[in-house]
C-alpha cells in the first residue's frame, strides 16, 4: 500500500487537475451555443449559393470553366485538413488526422503526389515533421473568421487553377449535435456539373455581360462559403468535444480522488492500529516485568 504521504500529494495533484478540467468545461459551455448557431446560422447561405451555382451552371450550354474540369495529366491533389490550436479536445484531433492520414495514404498510393495545406496548430505540428506543408493557418480553430475562409479559398483556387493540382479535397469534422461529430471528406474542386434529369429541356437564360463572367464572379464566392462552413462546423464540433472531454475528466478525476481518499483512510487505520498494537504489547511487556 502507498504511504499517506504519496496519497495525500497524488490527492492534492488530482484536484488541482480536476479545477482545470472544470474550468476548460465551463468555458467549453459558455462557447458551444454561440459556436452551434453560427454553423448552423451559416449552413442556408452556402447552400443557397451552391444551388445558385448549380442553376447557373445548368442552364449554361457547353460550359467550359477550369473550375469544372480535372486535369488528368495531374499527378497532384491538394488535402486542406481543419484541426485546432489547442488539445484537450477527447479524439476530436486524432480522429481528423487519421483521416487525413488515410486519404494522403490513398492519394500516394495512386501515384499522386499531394499537397497539404492545414489549418490549426495541432495539424500542422502532426505533418510538419512527416511531410511538406504548403501553407497553414492557426489562431482562431475555435472561432473561425470569414477573411480566413477567403483566405483559404484563394490559396485551393491558385493551387488547383494555377499550381498543377488535380484535385482538392477538405478533411473536416461535420458538427452533428452536442454528443455527435463526424470527419467527413469533402471534394471541393473540380465542380461536379449536375444537369438537369427528364425529358424536358432545361430552360436557356441570357447572362450579361456573360456566362463566363458570372461563374467568375460566383464561384470564388461559393467555395469560400463552402470553406467558411466547413471550418465554423469543425469549431463547432471541437467545442462539443472538448466540453465532452473535459466533463468526462472531471468525473473520472473525482472518482480517483474517492478511491485514493479510500487508501488514504485505509493506510490511516492500518498505522492506528499498528500504533495501539504496538502500545499494548509494550504495557503487556511492563506489567509482566513488575
Amino acid at each position: 500500500m502507498a504511504s499517506q504521504l504519496a496519497l495525500k500529494s497524488r490527492i492534492t495533484s488530482t484536484k488541482s487537475l480536476s479545477k482545470v478540467f472544470q474550468a476548460q468545461e465551463m468555458i467549453a459551455s459558455a462557447h458551444i451555443a454561440r459556436a452551434k448557431a453560427k454553423a448552423i446560422a451559416s449552413r442556408p447561405y452556402s447552400e443557397a449559393v451552391e444551388e445558385a451555382a448549380k442553376r447557373l451552371v445548368s442552364h449554361v450550354r457547353d460550359v467550359d470553366h477550369p473550375i469544372f474540369r480535372r486535369n488528368e495529366k495531374s499527378l497532384k491533389s491538394a488535402v486542406f485538413l481543419a484541426a485546432a490550436d489547442r488539445g484537450m479536445a477527447g479524439p476530436y484531433n486524432a480522429n481528423a488526422i487519421r483521416k487525413a492520414e488515410d486519404l494522403l495514404s490513398q492519394i500516394a498510393k495512386d501515384g499522386r503526389e499531394p499537397i497539404l495545406f492545414t489549418f490549426g496548430k495541432r495539424g500542422e505540428a502532426h505533418f510538419s515533421s512527416r511531410m511538406k506543408v504548403e501553407r497553414a493557418w492557426e489562431g482562431h480553430s475555435d472561432n473561425p473568421r470569414s477573411q480566413e475562409a477567403e483566405e483559404v479559398s484563394k490559396a485551393l483556387l491558385s493551387c488547383f487553377l494555377e499550381g498543377g493540382a488535380g484535385e482538392v479535397y477538405l478533411v473536416y469534422t461535420e458538427f452533428v449535435n452536442l454528443v455527435s461529430q463526424k470527419v467527413r471528406v469533402l471534394r471541393l474542386l473540380p465542380i461536379e456539373i449536375v444537369r438537369g434529369s427528364g425529358s424536358a429541356p432545361d430552360p436557356l437564360y441570357e447572362f450579361e455581360p456573360n456566362a463566363e463572367d458570372a461563374l467568375d464572379a460566383l464561384l470564388p464566392r461559393y467555395i469560400a462559403s463552402r470553406i467558411y462552413e466547413c471550418l465554423l462546423s469543425s469549431a463547432a464540433s471541437e467545442t462539443a468535444s472538448r466540453q465532452n472531454a473535459m466533463h468526462a475528466a472531471t468525473e473520472n478525476a473525482k472518482g480517483l480522488i474517492k478511491d485514493l481518499t479510500i487508501s488514504l483512510n485505509k493506510a490511516r487505520q492500518a498505522q492506528i492500529t499498528q500504533e495501539l498494537t504496538e502500545i499494548i504489547s509494550s504495557a503487556d511487556a511492563l506489567s509482566k516485568k513488575k
